[in-house]
């Protein structure tokens, strides 16, 4: 499969992608996050997204106003779109277990495309703000977030869009994102990472940093 359009002018992603983006404010993520979607809904792919900052069904009005000719209430009811909020899943137990949120991604995204099901898969997520409260949450959602890179590899049919308000989480937060994520999407424009550590190099190098002490 060739570049996968992200549904804004110039901003293209690669199969098996692990994006971070980095963004300020609810605006600014809207304004990458439904045109993803929305191309995605158009192509046929299956589409998840998970939000923290607004709710689900805040996100799937703004979707309906801007698709052409999809129904989005049949996309709703194939499953082939799915919004759920943070607290349906990073923390549905109370706490960030990444076990749970890596086996939430295998049921809703790997099986589909194991079994073919979708030929393609779009997945955001945002980050919870509500990791800062939570005792060893910040190191735990770092661990996941290296480990995600194995689930790519398992099902490279898929672009994973890892979301971060800077305004919530500060900019010391990059530090950690950049040994987990392939590329990042910041200011508009899509990067490849230099920084990137391939696993299983990742697992033992990703730490949280001094930021969210």
């Amino acid at each position: 499969m060739s570049d996968v359009q992200l549904g804004v002018p110039g901003m293209d992603f690669q199969p098996g992608d692990h994006v971070c983006a980095m963004y300020m404010g609810t605006r600014q993520r809207d304004e990458f996050l439904l045109p993803f979607l929305r191309s995605g809904l158009t192509a046929g792919d299956k589409c998840l997204c998970i939000v923290d900052s607004s709710d689900p069904g805040t996100t799937v009005e703004a979707l309906r106003g801007g698709l052409t000719g999809i129904d989005i209430e049949d996309c709703l009811a194939a499953g082939q779109l799915e919004v759920i909020g943070s607290i349906g899943t990073y923390l549905s137990s109370g706490a960030f277990v990444k076990q749970d949120v890596l086996d939430f991604w295998e049921r809703n995204l790997g099986q589909g495309l194991a079994t073919g099901r979708y030929q393609f898969a779009r997945a955001a997520g945002e980050m919870p703000e509500g990791l800062r409260r939570v005792p060893g949450g910040i190191q735990a959602f770092m661990d996941y977030e290296a480990e995600l890179n194995l689930f790519t590899k398992r099902h490279p049919q898929q672009v994973l869009l890892c979301m971060y308000d800077l305004d919530l989480f500060g900019g010391g937060i990059i530090v950690d994102l950049l040994p987990t994520h392939s590329r990042l999407l910041l200011g508009g424009l899509v990067l490849d990472n230099p920084h990137f550590q391939p696993p299983p190099h990742q697992a033992a190098n990703t730490r949280a940093s001094s930021w969210h002490s």
